[in-house]
């Protein structure tokens, strides 16, 4: 299977990489950190197709991306997994543009860039790591709840074009609860999952070409008491 993961350089992408890597795939692989890049290529040469571009460099992303595509042909499977958050109870609007660069510009041109090119070969299964946290705003976190529940309704939008298309497209979001990586920030963080856990169900989620799916599943049940939970109560929280 030809494989392209976005963000492959650390917490969840990286760990997806290393998994799919031991089966029979070829894996193009994109992220800011080329030691990283470098140390994969190595372990896996035959395996491993890389390229080194961050999603707010909108030209590099592209450039990046053609060249996986010319190397590799067709997608079977791409994941969009780069994004970042920060704290940010004061509103500091330095701290909010990344985000909103990563998160919603540089993601939404990479995955219009991937679905396109799914579109054009007929079939393919577009995968993005949204986040369970985007399902409320949260005020110490702005941002990030925001950019993350934009994600969620794109994703959406993809998966009811994908259903009405004639082409065989499958589109999956995954949306992970807290996560033992560097993206979870802060104190007293409730329900971290561990990065290996979260990472094999996302696998087991794209076999099963599920089209939304909470991780782990536990947070299935937080997500269904966070998204109706009347404001009235969720603003005390």
């Amino acid at each position: 299977m030809n494989i392209v993961i976005i963000g492959a350089t650390s917490g969840i992408g990286k760990t997806l990489f290393l998994k799919y890597a031991h089966e029979d795939n070829r894996i193009g692989i994109v992220g800011r950190r080329t030691r990283i890049l470098d140390e994969f290529s190595q372990q896996y040469p035959s395996k491993t197709f890389a390229a080194q571009a961050d999603v707010t460099n909108l030209e590099g992303i592209e450039q990046a991306i053609n060249k996986l595509h010319k190397e590799l042909g067709n997608f079977d499977l791409v994941i969009m997994c780069a994004g970042i958050g920060d704290i940010n109870a004061t509103l500091d609007y330095a701290v909010e543009r990344p985000t909103i660069d990563t998160n919603v510009v540089g993601w939404t041109y990479v995955i219009d860039m991937l679905y396109c090119f799914l579109e054009q070969q007929g079939f393919g299964h577009l995968v993005a790591i949204t986040s369970a946290g985007g399902l409320r705003g949260e005020p110490m976190a702005p941002a990030y709840s925001a950019t993350k529940a934009y994600q969620i309704n794109y994703m959406e939008a993809l998966r009811k074009k994908a259903f009405k298309s004639a082409r065989h497209i499958t589109v999956t979001d995954i949306r992970p609860g807290l996560v033992d990586t560097a993206m979870a920030k802060g104190e007293g963080l409730f329900w971290v999952m561990p990065v290996e856990k979260v990472a094999n169900q996302i696998i087991d989620a794209i076999r099963k070409k599920k089209s939304k799916v909470y991780v782990t599943k536990r947070w299935h049940i937080l997500a269904f008491i966070n998204r109706n939970l009347p404001f009235v109560i969720y603003k005390q929280l």
